[in-house]
């Protein structure tokens, strides 16, 4: 038998979640259809005081992790389980960082086999008592979630292993993606059933469960979720090399708030983002934000801190047991140096243990005196390599042993699983600790380390925990921690020599220098502590919330290209109808269409108009009503031969550089000087760089140079782009011209062109001859149609159109734009402009304007 949170995992991939029950359980405000929340089924609805029952409440927290923060043992019995809180969960601990009065829920698994018969009742008892939703997983989906793509593919690659062969790591494996995939879905699921969007914040963490926020984001558009990785972001060459890294990527996008412990973890998504995906990252008044199809995703550095409460009640229990008096007595006479870690292949401890080996071999004078106490926890997984590494560990140990034992005295002291009151008693009698990760996406060791030499004030028992007020720390520059804790001798664990040196260099220290670098370290782990460290990142997740929220809000794409499109709560497809209407009531009509991607294909090989275009824009021309415009940053010479037989239409080249009204007038320049000479100045600028930026290249046309480096590599091209927009501003400071950067581009054309002028030129000609415009559609698809966009909103403003004019303005495809309207593609743009063409009352036209293609 299956748990009904498992069932039909065929159903689960196709993404259709089953339908939930409702008859044994009673989920408060629990949502199974967006946007039908149930009703709330509690003893307030039965009270007096609740004739007219409140449908407002607060904010709600989900937090959502691989684990839920609970211990469970079985009943002696054997019949049913004991659930308790796990004080050390990090998830349960950030709730003293959130509001008091918010509901937090959350939402894992459990590390017990509940067997599915008895998993309905311990869901119920669970969220009845701990506000916790459990997610069942099959056993062999958990397996290869987990233990697989977590552990062996994941987790190995983030702290930068590369399966670069069979037997070294994992080579990707398609079926436990998929395991990995199913199992998000069923996280997914679990949400669903007792979110409600209006009120709910979701809070998702770690590398497990990277895709849930698409289907979080795909069954509801309107979510606050928000996400924090707790391991390392390797760099994008890394990356890059996981098959299904662009599909992670995008799905982490789905969120409102990506949290990262350093800089250097954001800066690889940051650069991974460019290469993969081509979005730029832009600072705004010192927040880092990625804009992802109109929305804003927020990216958040901030590391994680302890619970202070939670370390001084440990400490208090270990006072209670006396451990720090026995351990004294143990090592009277000796300094204790002190690692504590997980056994884990990156945590480097074999690296340590060769440092005191020859720190002994080449210092006698401390053989008999330093003493390395080497804690180990036990894994989370089954990791790559652990068999090997722990056999490595115990001959180092045996070694080292062997040959610097004396009488009284073994320099290192192997600790296998010693309990939580033995390992804090060991941080206050350690005179150093020593943290000699490879990688590591924090290590929160030395901070529990600062905060336990620092004591216990007014102990009640033995004064074990008074505090000694000093330490020092020999910390790997390659955690996360690293950069926080900047009194720390800082190495690089590979070498060896350097972290012998600085070990002597800790020890050797003057009780001066120990206390100036404890108090400094105690100062920050004491204000940046795990309740300050969720406090923020809920601020900024709220911050980012609002203002994707007042956005109106579409969902595109399919599987994990799946995102939401957010634009202005304006913006609205364009009603042929409408249009027509307003068309047909209007007196005096300014029309201006863009023409690649708007009138032609982005996609099209041949792009010269076809006829059915030549024909509707004749149609259009020939109304004495209309004033046409083309406006385009296409060369006059490819304009006037495509469009030779609209003799009527008006054509704007290259931005509107150059104008031309019909046919039968001459081109005017619309720029300070018919002058080119800074050409010969801005070529030679923009060679050098083209030849230093392999990819690059230069298009020149008769008023502007663009430099162009789409086909370079991203990162090296913005940098030599950001580099060449400075050079050039300085060598063309006294030059009538402007230089401005673009999506892969950096473009020197003469001031005062766009296409915003153009609109304005048109505008102000058509009052100049009488014919104030009362209807204006303008139609375009790139950045450079925004400007006309603006220039017809301060048009308005400013009464340079009718005041109750038809205002138009239309971009092609749902996409962010200051434009009010969308129609979806080029045929959609042609199929409304035929429409306004056959109600339309032009003036009988010669055979060659109804015309031919040319």
């Amino acid at each position: 038998m299956m748990s009904r949170s498992c069932t039909n995992l065929l159903d689960l991939a196709a993404g259709n979640f089953p339908k939930i029950s409702r008859e044994q359980r009673r989920l408060p405000r629990v949502m199974s259809v967006p946007g039908n929340v149930s009703e709330l089924n509690d003893d307030r609805e039965l009270s007096a005081s609740s004739d007219n029952p409140s449908m407002v409440s607060t904010d709600r927290m989900i937090i959502v992790s691989n684990q839920l923060p609970l211990k469970a043992v079985r009943q002696p019995d054997n019949k049913g389980w004991i659930f308790s809180w796990n004080e050390d969960s990090l998830v349960l601990q950030l709730k003293d960082g959130l509001p008091e009065d918010m509901e937090v829920f959350f939402v894992g698994s459990l590390q017990v086999d509940v067997v599915p018969k008895e998993q309905d009742e311990v869901s119920q008892i669970l969220l009845d008592r701990f506000k916790c939703v459990p997610t069942f997983l099959p056993p062999d989906v958990l397996t290869k979630f987990y233990d697989g793509f977590c552990k062996r593919q994941l987790w190995p690659l983030f702290h930068y292993m590369l399966p670069l062969s069979a037997n070294h790591g994992s080579l990707f494996d398609r079926s436990l993606w998929e395991a990995y995939v199913v199992a998000n879905k069923l996280f997914a699921q679990k949400v669903v059933e007792v979110i409600n969007p209006d009120d709910d914040f979701i809070w998702i963490h770690d590398y497990h469960l990277m895709v849930l926020p698409t289907f979080l984001r795909k069954r509801i558009k309107r979510i606050r979720m928000g996400f924090f990785l707790h391991s390392p972001f390797p760099s994008s060459e890394i990356y890059r090399t996981l098959p299904v890294g662009e599909e992670i990527l995008r799905a982490l996008l789905n969120t409102d708030l990506i949290g990262f412990h350093t800089f250097d973890y954001a800066r690889h998504f940051l650069s991974c983002c460019s290469r993969m995906l081509g979005l730029e990252y832009e600072s705004k008044r010192g927040y880092l934000a990625l804009e992802y199809y109109g929305r804003t995703i927020g990216i958040k550095i901030m590391p994680v801190g302890v619970h202070m409460g939670r370390i001084l009640s440990l400490m208090k229990q270990a006072d209670k047991e006396c451990w720090v008096g026995q351990l004294r007595q143990q090592f009277e006479g000796k300094i204790v140096l002190l690692g504590v870690d997980d056994m884990d292949i990156f945590k480097g401890i074999n690296l340590k243990l060769l440092a005191m080996e020859h720190m002994l071999r080449h210092n006698p004078v401390w053989r008999g005196r330093a003493v390395l106490v080497q804690i180990v926890n036990p894994a989370r997984g089954r990791g790559i390599d652990l068999g090997d590494i722990c056999v490595e560990i115990q001959e180092s140990c045996r070694r080292i042993n062997n040959k610097f034992r004396q009488p009284g005295y073994e320099p290192i002291v192997f600790i296998d699983r010693p309990t939580i009151s033995e390992r804090i008693a060991y941080y206050s009698i350690a005179e150093c600790v020593v943290v000699t990760a490879v990688r590591d996406g924090m290590n929160l060791t030395p901070y529990e380390y600062i905060v336990c030499r620092q004591g216990l004030s007014g102990s009640e028992s033995c004064t074990n925990f008074s505090g000694s007020k000093k330490s020092m720390l020999v910390m790997s520059e390659f955690i996360g921690c690293s950069p926080s804790l900047s009194g720390a001798i800082r190495v690089n664990p590979w070498n060896i020599e350097a972290t012998a040196e600085a070990m002597i260099q800790a020890i050797s220290a003057s009780d001066t220098e120990k206390q100036l670098r404890h108090e400094k370290h105690c100062r920050y782990v004491s204000t940046h502590d795990v309740a300050y460290w969720s406090q923020i990142f809920l601020q900024d997740l709220e911050r980012n919330c609002a203002d994707n929220f007042r956005k109106k809000c579409w969902g595109v794409g399919i599987g994990f290209g799946f995102r939401v499109l957010a634009l202005d709560p304006n913006f609205r497809k364009l009603s042929v109808a409408i249009i027509v209407s307003a068309y047909k009531r209007a007196k005096s009509r300014a029309i201006m269409l863009d023409y690649d991607g708007t009138l032609m294909s982005q996609n099209s090989i041949s792009k010269s108009p076809g006829q059915d275009v030549i024909s509707i824009l004749n149609r259009l021309c020939g109304d004495l009503k209309n004033t046409v415009f083309i406006v385009s940053g296409r060369s006059r010479d490819s304009l006037s031969k495509w469009f030779s037989t609209c003799r009527k239409l008006g054509i704007a080249a290259e931005h509107g550089y150059f104008l031309r009204r019909s046919q039968g007038e001459d081109w005017k320049t619309y720029g300070p000087s018919s002058e080119y000479g800074w050409m010969q100045i801005a070529e030679p600028v923009m060679k050098l760089y083209t030849e230093a930026t392999d990819g690059s290249s230069i298009e020149t046309k008769e008023s502007a140079l663009v430099w162009q480096y789409r086909d370079a590599d991203l990162t090296f091209g913005s940098a030599q782009a950001k580099e060449m927009l400075d050079h050039l501003e300085s060598v063309l400071a006294n030059e009538p011209v402007a230089v401005k950067s673009g999506q892969f581009i950096v473009e020197v054309k003469p001031q005062g062109v766009s296409k915003g002028l153009v609109a304005e030129n048109i505008f102000k000609s058509m009052v100049d001859i009488g014919k104030q415009a009362d209807f204006v559609l303008c139609i375009g698809d790139d950045r450079s149609d925004e400007d006309m966009f603006e220039a017809i909103d301060n048009a308005l403003l400013g009464h340079v159109l009718s005041l109750n004019a038809s205002v138009f303005g239309c971009t092609v495809g749902q996409k962010p734009s200051k434009a009010k309207y969308y129609l979806d593609d080029t045929a959609e743009v042609i199929s409304m402009l035929e429409s306004l063409a056959e109600v339309s009352d032009p003036l009988p036209l010669s055979e060659e304007e109804i015309g031919s293609s040319p």
